[in-house]
């Protein structure tokens, strides 16, 4: 296995000439980061942009960092917390927070949630009524988290197209940088760079899309279940997107029958409505992980590398692309970027 090239120039001998390699979430905000430090880069993308595949687009987009520290490092905490002013530059941002419950059953788990986070309080029935009416009949106990928000995942992605070409910077499509290119390049493949990046897995998710007119939630709604638990994002018209199972397979097949069947239970668990929802999609993606899940900037040469999303793609985009920038414009080493 090849690992990550150290020919050619460092990083910040020209700082002019900067290509980004991928058009997903991680490139875009890098390209956007970039002019910001008024260096504008160029994008190339295999597909031309952002399309129907790849986890960018099956994102749920909560940005939720104080829910994610129930399992994440306390660095995807750290910096997520400054993605929704980041992402309210680009699209429209939902701060409504987010709610967690469970069932009595299972008030144990919600405990361990909450001894986990921060940022949340304690919500009863009545409460749980105030913030989601349709959902207070059925559950009694939950944490709302005030300051998380969430997006439209490919809403965002085209706008944030649209800005960087407002800005003069459009994506070209091409397989990868010439080969006598000597400039700073930005590798943000995703999981397309194993070939460089010997510590990244893929780690699968498999998530559906509901459309429903009798249902109405006006934030994600995450259901702890100590086997299956669930996130519903609220999108627009009526659409809700479930998700996600977590499986260590790069296995690149269609969604199982057994993840459907959990992802359908837990949302009727749920609300029973979500029975006679109509199914619009299902997919399945491979994020990209490192061994702590923690994305990264890998300077390897005059190559960096941003990658490592596995979740996080929209919480933390913007703070690796705004680290890779800085990185490049004046030299700047934050704790997100490592040496390959």
């Amino acid at each position: 296995m090849r690992t990550c090239s150290r020919t050619g120039p460092g990083v910040g001998g020209s700082v002019t000439d900067v290509v980004i390699i991928g058009a997903g979430v991680a490139g875009l905000w890098a390209a956007r980061a970039l002019l910001a430090r008024g260096i504008r880069p160029r994008i190339v993308d295999r597909s031309g942009g952002p399309g129907l595949q790849g986890c960018s687009w099956w994102a749920g987009g909560m940005l939720a960092p104080d829910c994610e520290g129930a399992t994440a490092e306390p660095a995807i905490v750290r910096h997520g917390r400054a993605a929704v002013q980041a992402w309210s530059g680009v699209t429209q941002v939902h701060r409504q927070g987010t709610l967690v419950l469970a069932p009595d059953r299972d008030r144990a788990d919600l405990a361990t949630f909450a001894a986990r986070t921060r940022g949340h309080i304690a919500a009863d029935a009545a409460q749980i009524g105030e913030l989601e009416p349709g959902l207070a009949p059925r559950h009694r106990h939950g944490l709302y988290f005030a300051d998380e928000a969430h997006l439209d995942p490919r809403q965002a992605l085209g706008d944030l197209v649209r800005t960087l070409e407002q800005a003069g910077v459009g994506i070209e499509q091409a397989e990868a940088v010439p080969e006598d290119f000597d400039g700073t390049v930005l590798d943000c493949r995703g999981l397309a760079a194993q070939d460089r990046l010997p510590g990244l897995r893929g780690v699968r998710g498999e998530m559906l899309i509901l459309r429903s007119s009798e249902i109405t939630l006006t934030r994600p709604v995450r259901l702890l279940h100590p086997r299956h638990p669930l996130y519903v994002v609220p999108r627009a018209g009526g659409l809700f997107m479930l998700g996600a199972t977590q499986i260590e397979s790069e296995a690149r097949t269609g969604m199982t029958a057994r993840s459907a069947l959990e992802l359908l239970s837990a949302a009727w668990a749920l609300d029973p409505r979500f029975a006679e929802a109509e199914v619009l999609e299902l997919g399945t993606d491979l994020r990209p992980a490192f061994a702590d899940n923690v994305p990264r900037v890998i300077r390897c040469g005059r190559v960096l590398h941003l990658n490592g999303l596995f979740r996080h793609g929209y919480l933390m985009a913007p703070a690796l692309a705004f680290q890779a920038a800085d990185l490049i414009a004046s030299g700047q080493k934050g704790d997100l970027v490592h040496e390959g």
